[in-house]
């Protein structure tokens, strides 16, 4: 018997979901290529091992949501309040997105990969993100707060100001010229020779 709320395997492309919204319900391995969901009401549906790529989910609200095991790719995501997905197995992976002024507040993103991502004004406060990976990219203006970045990966991402006082750090990766994003609070000037 169908279960015309549940979607399994499906491809979706092309879709215009500001025109006509997704159906409710759960959708389990599922891919949306291409699709527009700006401001789309995506509230209480279930993505378990969905891949996203090409979409615009600007402002999409998330209340609720279910994302497990999701990966964005090539995603426009501007302004998206991922702290108001269900927080209960929450996992994502990032891979050429835009997430700017997006907020991440105090959900558990241990291991997450965020590979040529821009998280410009990005909102990490009281986020656990140890062992996970910023590999080239921009987090100009994003902010880490009583955030666990341990053994995280920042050694090319650009931009980034993190206060080592304000934030746990132990074992985290930087590079040489990431220094000056560690010590921007004390407004020294320091010569890359």
């Amino acid at each position: 018997m169908n279960n015309p709320g549940f979607f399994d395997g499906q491809s979706f492309s092309r879709q215009d979901y500001t025109i006509s919204p997704l159906p409710r319900g759960e959708y389990d391995g599922c891919a949306f290529l291409n699709c527009n969901f700006s401001n789309s009401d995506l509230t209480d549906i279930r993505f378990l091992d969905c891949t996203f790529d090409g979409c615009d989910l600007s402002l999409s609200r998330l209340t609720g949501s279910v994302m497990t095991g999701i990966k964005f790719l090539n995603c426009k995501m501007l302004g998206l309040l991922f702290e108001t997905c269900n927080e209960h197995g929450f996992s994502a992976g990032f891979d050429n997105c835009i997430l700017d002024h997006s907020s991440f507040s105090r959900l558990k993103l241990r291991k997450t990969i965020f590979r040529n991502v821009t998280c410009h004004e990005a909102d990490f406060t009281d986020c656990d993100l140890s062992g996970s990976v910023f590999d080239r990219c921009d987090l100009g203006c994003a902010v880490f707060e009583n955030s666990v970045l341990e053994k995280t990966d920042f050694r090319t991402a650009i931009n980034f100001s993190i206060d080592p006082e304000k934030n746990k750090i132990r074992h985290a990766m930087f590079s040489l010229t990431g220094l000056p994003g560690l010590l921007e609070k004390y407004h020294l000037e320091i010569d890359h020779g």
